[in-house]
């Protein structure tokens, strides 16, 4: 059974939410920690009495979410990310020179109960690649040499205190500008820095005239959509008696994707400050930061700047909750993010309604991404029309570019919207080899072969004129080296693994998809199976609550066929 201290904890966070249940998760999570890895189904029962649920929610909850291990695992989890800019970062040599060393298999625990190995499916890391995640901690830029010093320090009982060396550029100075300061995730330095000078600004303004302002910046939704962030907030209900709610979108989930990370590590009081310039806005008193399970210790940093500026005073009646994940890439998706924050599976919810008029809790809610929100202090510092000054017609401001794969300095770059893709890598510092093919906006936009990328401006607009999407602006690099039947077996492995299972086409699809692609990787495929391929992917698109179906749907179908040649000579002869 869950110990009383447990029992104490979860009715403590349970107390902190307007329903009880939106408790869940963390309450799994304390579960889980305290039973060292793994809670018992018995328990699931202790913690629904806790939060007034049915054993039957929590299990569907449980079972639904990665994070939760549904067997006893080592004491040092080894979880590698095997996702696409992992595979093409040499991901595969360190998984299979673990299984040789340790003498498992992925999935297995050693005799002795010291290790389990297990793949995941991306961990935000993608330009430290490869990276193993040893229980809460990261070991990021990992080699087999450092690999087996990693596992001799852990069999000594010692986790090493590694740190991560990332590249990182700035031309803007604005969302990046802080990265690499002394001391730059306390308050005293962003205070000193300028910091929450555009909330003061903000709160002598009326919620309207910020609303006003954020509409005239122009400034779009940087978490894949690009929708006006101001627009999106004028589709509040003018006359409701409810709760308005902001949700800050820090799930991070997409595969070659890792920009959010970077300010709320490095700089997390940006956020936090365009979070309360948002709040003032829309009349919110109360917020959210989903953030993915992984990031449990940047959680822990949010939670410490909230916390100090809360203490000087800053914050005023407002409230931010940090709420972890628990493994589940669909919790990008807003409806399927509330329904998590709900102590729900996150299963998209079918629109309209949309959030903003019955969200979180059936309430108006705003959920905007991480690097959408911290764009707000800039803009209110000084003003929208300096804001605009920053990239081009209908794609205005900056953005953090995240560059993996093939590129001999992968990292973070932040550049004006619309600048040229060759630009971005040339910061990267060039592509390894020869180029053969890029994705742009993260894996889920059509991949791009080399010629097609040439002469690329990386914006919205460009983008689409180029027959892709900008996306998350998360660009991973391909050379000559890659198989790209291979790539789409992983691209569908990953589709498979985090469908959420409502929608047929997206449940099925991918599996079928899967199946295809193996057989023709081992080499029994035929040419009916490539077309069937192509058709599957087509057709999926626009038929799933989701955007997931087409998040599989168009790169596959992409991959065949601009690269079909490939595809063609793994046929049976």
């Amino acid at each position: 059974m869950i110990s009383e201290a447990i029992h104490e904890r979860i009715a403590k966070i349970a107390a902190r939410y307007p329903h009880k249940e939106s408790a869940l998760l963390p309450a799994l999570d304390a579960a889980q920690r305290e039973a060292n890895g793994c809670i018992e189904k018995d328990n699931l029962a202790a913690i629904a009495a806790i939060l007034g649920l049915t054993a039957a929610d929590v299990f569907g909850v449980w079972s639904f979410y990665t994070m939760y291990n549904r067997k006893p695992v080592g004491k040092f989890h080894l979880q590698v990310d095997a996702n696409v800019p992992a595979m093409l970062m040499g991901a595969d040599d360190i998984v299979a020179h673990l299984e040789k060393s340790l003498g498992i298999d992925i999935g297995q625990t050693t005799g002795d109960g010291l290790f389990t190995l297990t793949t995941v499916q991306d961990l935000g890391s993608c330009g430290t690649c490869p990276v193993i995640q040893v229980n809460d901690r990261y070991y990021e830029n990992m080699t087999v040499e450092k690999t087996d010093e990693l596992i001799a320090s852990l069999r000594k009982g010692k986790m090493p205190d590694w740190k991560a060396d990332a590249n990182w550029g700035t031309e803007c100075n604005v969302l990046l500008k802080r990265r690499g300061a002394d001391n730059s995730t306390a308050i005293e330095t962003y205070l000193t820095d300028g910091g929450y000078e555009a909330l003061k600004k903000a709160r002598q303004m009326a919620p309207a005239a910020v609303v006003a302002e954020v509409k005239e910046s122009f400034l779009r939704g940087l978490g894949g959509a690009g929708f006006p962030t101001g627009t999106k907030w004028g589709f509040l209900p003018k006359d409701s008696d409810k709760p308005v709610y902001l949700i800050c979108n820090a799930d991070e989930g997409e595969p070659g994707t890792f920009k959010d990370r970077q300010i709320m590590q490095y700089d997390p009081h940006l956020m936090i400050e365009g979070m309360a310039i948002a709040c003032h806005a829309i009349g919110a008193k109360l917020a959210f930061v989903y953030i993915r399970g992984e990031f449990k210790w940047i959680a822990d940093i949010l939670e410490r700047a909230i916390e100090q500026a809360g203490e000087k005073g800053i914050l005023g009646e407002l409230d931010i909750i940090v709420h972890l994940g628990a493994g589940a890439y669909i919790c990008g998706e807003e409806t399927a993010l509330i329904e998590s924050l709900e102590g729900k599976r996150g299963n998209p919810r079918l629109k309209p309604p949309f959030p903003a008029v019955e969200g979180l809790y059936g309430c108006p809610t705003i959920v905007n991404n991480v690097e959408t929100l911290s764009s707000l202090p800039f803009i209110i510092a000084k003003g929208a029309a300096e804001f605009r000054k920053f990239g081009s017609d209908n794609n205005h401001g900056f953005k953090i570019f995240g560059v993996s794969g093939h590129v001999n300095k992968p990292g973070t770059y932040e550049f004006p919207m619309g600048t040229a893709l060759s630009r971005i890598l040339a910061a990267a510092g060039g592509v390894k080899g020869t180029l053969k093919a890029v994705i742009v906006g993260g894996l889920s936009v059509p991949i791009l072969t080399a010629a097609e990328a040439a002469e690329l401006n990386m914006d919205f607009d460009g983008c689409q004129k180029k027959g892709t999407m900008f996306g998350s602006g998360g660009i991973m690099v391909i050379n000559d080296t890659t198989s790209i039947p291979k790539m789409a077996l992983r691209t569908i492995d990953f589709y498979m693994h985090e469908s959420c299972g409502q929608c047929t086409p997206c449940r099925e699809g991918t599996w079928v998809v899967k199946e295809l692609l193996t057989r023709l990787i081992k080499g029994y495929g035929t040419k009916a199976d490539i077309d069937r391929i192509v058709q599957i992917c087509d057709t999926v698109i626009g038929t799933t609550l989701c955007p997931v179906g087409e998040a599989y749907g168009m790169p596959i179908s992409a991959m065949v066929k601009k690269f079909r040649s490939e595809f063609e000579a793994l046929l049976i002869n």
